[in-house]
């Protein structure tokens, strides 16, 4: 499991616009990838032994994209819906990795331009809402570098939102 050496590995989530990858630090590739997607139904009673409350997210949403109001809680990168993210995080720790995120350490990824009051929000929400016990966030593209054993270069950061 996340166990070594005695000690829990660090939770590493890369919060892409278009796709969540989440893993654990030292690792080669995630361990889930999934789409940055919430899902609710769009009244009560659109869909038969579901209510307004409920909520897919990630393929779970994609799948049902037919029956459900899908919603993006980032744009360009950067976090427009906080709930929803929220909710993003809690499936991708609970559901995806299934791990209890108070036990980690978790490095969360951060595009160039994200404002210090997202960085504030995000640092917030894992401290209160998940209670994990240590957090760095990181520009994807430092990251990258660090993965590839360089400390300077050219990181070319294609994705959905940001590039």
């Amino acid at each position: 499991m996340s166990e070594v050496e005695g000690e829990n590995r660090a939770i590493v989530c890369d919060n892409g616009t278009g796709m969540i990858k989440a893993g654990y630090a030292g690792e080669d590739a995630p361990s889930v990838v999934f789409p940055s997607t919430v899902g609710r139904p769009p009244h009560t009673g659109g869909m038969v032994g579901t209510n307004e409350n409920d909520l897919f997210v990630g393929d779970d949403a994609e799948a049902r994209s037919g029956i459900l109001t899908l919603d993006y809680p980032m744009e360009h990168g950067v976090v427009s819906n906080w709930d929803d993210m929220e909710k993003i995080w809690y499936h991708t720790f609970y559901s995806e990795l299934r791990v209890a995120p108070e036990e980690h350490p978790v490095l969360l990824t951060e595009a160039p331009l994200n404002p210090k009051a997202d960085r504030e929000k995000m640092t917030q929400i894992m401290f209160e809402s998940f209670a994990v016990p240590s957090m760095y966030i990181g520009m994807q593209a430092a990251l990258s570098l660090h993965a590839s054993g360089r400390t300077t270069g050219t990181v070319l950061d294609s994705g959905d939102g940001v590039s």
